[in-house]
């Protein structure tokens, strides 16, 4: 984490995932300075807080994408459907001025234990 929050908040059956960035775990540092190994190591440092959880990304309800250029949209979805291929939770995808880091994605999600029905 790079300020004072968690990773994820357990209550009852849901998870509540914080906004991740492609940060690589063991330095703090982003992955790169290019959009597609950012937005791969977001989606992957999510899928390892949900796995952290008990979950999969089956169990995914709500995401949330915030990018710095939404001209990364469709390069976005390509790489998302790597991660979210047959299940498709609820999702909304907004621009944003500036990220921190200087990162160009940030995702954050909402889990339920229950997975899709």
């Amino acid at each position: 984490a790079i300020g004072p929050y968690s990773q994820g908040i357990e209550i009852a059956n849901w998870v509540f995932v914080s906004g991740q960035l492609g940060m690589q775990p063991e330095t703090g540092e982003l992955i790169s300075p290019d959009f597609a190994p950012q937005a791969r190591q977001t989606l992957e440092n999510l899928r390892q807080i949900v796995l952290a959880a008990g979950c999969d990304l089956n169990c995914v309800m709500a995401v949330d994408v915030f990018l710095t250029d939404i001209g990364d949209f469709a390069e976005f979805n390509k790489i998302y459907t790597e991660y979210f291929s047959v299940h498709r939770p609820a999702r909304a995808v907004v621009e944003v001025s500036a990220l921190p880091k200087g990162a160009k994605v940030e995702i954050k999600c909402i889990v339920y234990r229950g997975g899709v029905n």
